[in-house]
């Protein structure tokens, strides 16, 4: 076993977002896998929580060889770094922390995401027309077009399980001052969503 990267995906995309990073990283040990239900792979329940991401994210580190890992999460993928923190501490030697928060839902939000989730099981992949403000407002058509692209390849119930999940998510406030491995945190003052 070695010590590499693991690259957990924003939502609702699959871990295709990563290849120009893994392209650009040569020789490095690393990991992008997809959550459940995305990039093709089963989605094993209703509700994919974080704790189950943050599992199956680290059954995907195993299968690659790698033992501990600098855990980069972006956007959702930070909620899923937060639960692999708790639940995985031992196997995390860094985290990257990419336009996210540590803190849960208001009820608002929740509601948002819950109601998001309705949506997808009634009326399929609503996000392909209308997706969520994932990039600046200076974006490129093209930059759009690969975005889009990936979120048209994903399920809607898998959308809608993670949607789910991450309004059941638990505050990670109070892990914040325990976290002992170096840390960077990551935002944009472009990031039109955090």
């Amino acid at each position: 076993m070695t010590d590499g990267l693991l690259l957990i995906h924003a939502f609702p995309l699959d871990a295709s977002m990563w290849e120009p990073q893994i392209t650009g990283l040569p020789g490095v040990a690393l990991a992008a896998p997809n959550l459940p239900g995305f990039g093709g792979t089963p989605l094993s329940e209703g509700t994919l929580t974080m704790d189950a991401a943050a599992d199956a994210v680290a059954e995907a580190a195993s299968r690659e060889g790698l033992d501990r890992v600098v855990v980069c999460g972006l956007s959702l993928g930070g909620y899923v770094a937060f639960a692999f923190w708790r639940r995985h501490q031992d196997r995390v030697s860094g985290l990257v922390l990419a336009n996210t928060r540590a803190v849960a839902d208001d009820e608002e939000g929740k509601q948002r995401r819950l109601a998001l989730a309705e949506r997808l099981r009634s009326e399929g992949n609503v996000l392909v027309d209308n997706p969520p403000p994932l990039l600046s407002e200076g974006a490129s058509e093209e930059l759009w077009d690969r975005v889009k692209g990936i979120i048209a390849r994903q399920p809607a119930e898998a959308i809608a399980a993670v949607s789910t999940g991450m309004a059941e998510r638990p505050d990670s406030t109070g892990d914040l001052g325990g976290i002992d491995v170096p840390t960077l945190v990551i935002t944009s003052t472009g990031d039109t969503l955090i």
